[in-house]
């Protein structure tokens, strides 16, 4: 069974970092491409960031590229996004997912419940 565990959310000042991590179990993860997705209080699901099976290679979303980064421990089993500068906006419930998101063309349906962010003075 697929299981995907998020954690590290949290409130947060604007201008603040979090730092998130999601335990993935149930199948290859190190042949598995991942993403982060996120859903912000009323909206739909909005694709933020996809990572290579082997980390190499990375993708975000417009709207976070260069103060969010993703990243993984293949050892660990384990799928991060570092957020930083965070704003009001990027206040949402953050999910990871499994598989590649195609250009962020595409939201992967395997997906954990999710760690809150809230960025908030």
């Amino acid at each position: 069974e697929v299981q995907l565990v998020e954690s590290g959310g949290g409130l947060v000042q604007p201008g603040g970092s979090l730092r998130l991590s999601c335990a993935a179990s149930g199948f290859t993860f190190s042949n598995t491409y991942m993403t982060w997705v996120r859903q912000a209080p009323g909206k739909g699901l909005e694709w933020v960031s996809t990572i290579t099976p082997g980390g190499g290679s990375t993708l975000y979303a417009d709207s976070v590229k260069g103060r969010f980064t993703i990243s993984r421990d293949n050892a660990k089993n384990t799928l991060y996004v570092q957020l930083n500068s965070l704003k009001t906006e990027d206040t949402a419930m953050y999910h990871c997912a499994r598989g590649d998101s195609y250009g962020g063309y595409v939201l992967p349906d395997i997906r954990g419940q999710g760690t809150q962010v809230t960025v908030s003075s």
